[in-house]
């Protein structure tokens, strides 16, 4: 099993996301080739309910541990600030991801929290990993948001 493999698990993730109409970010939490955790965004009340934050919490559960020394997590979209932080709190030993995120990348893009020498721990990041793939289905997502927002903008004018 190598990143493709684990990349392609984040995916079904995501998928499963799309088809939810949540935001398609998809992630899954590795120890070794056991998958701990997967996840997806999802819309709720909470601003902390990211894929990555979901997959995280779900395998400190199953491992009964908050320290996550050895895993590595696969998430579809480079992650945000608030994700980066999470999986250097939690000694994550990589991140993987799909996507850049040029707009709010914390992993590379905008910050490179994983990898800042001044906190306590650090992780590896490897990007680009399947990358035209987890572009597209967020790109497919939007493109059907933004026609949705312009159907219902036509139908308005039309009352």
């Amino acid at each position: 099993m190598d990143d493709v493999y684990f990349m392609s698990r984040a995916l079904l993730e995501a998928e499963r996301a799309f088809l939810r109409g949540d935001v398609p970010v998809g992630a899954i939490l590795v120890r070794g080739e056991e998958v701990l955790a997967g996840s997806s965004n999802v819309k709720t009340l909470d601003p902390t309910a990211h894929a990555e934050i979901l997959a995280i919490r779900e395998a400190a559960c199953r491992i009964g541990c908050w320290n996550l020394e050895g895993c590595d997590l696969y998430v579809t979209l480079e992650p945000c600030a608030m994700c980066a932080g999470a999986a250097v709190n939690a000694r994550l030993r990589s991140i993987v991801f799909g996507a850049g995120d040029p707009r709010a990348g914390a992993a590379g893009s905008l910050y490179d929290i994983p990898r800042d020498t001044r906190l306590n721990h650090r992780c590896r990041v490897q990007g680009g990993v399947l990358e035209e793939s987890c572009a597209g289905i967020l790109r497919k997502y939007f493109e059907r948001r933004r026609e949705e927002t312009r159907k219902t903008a036509r139908e308005g004018h039309r009352r």
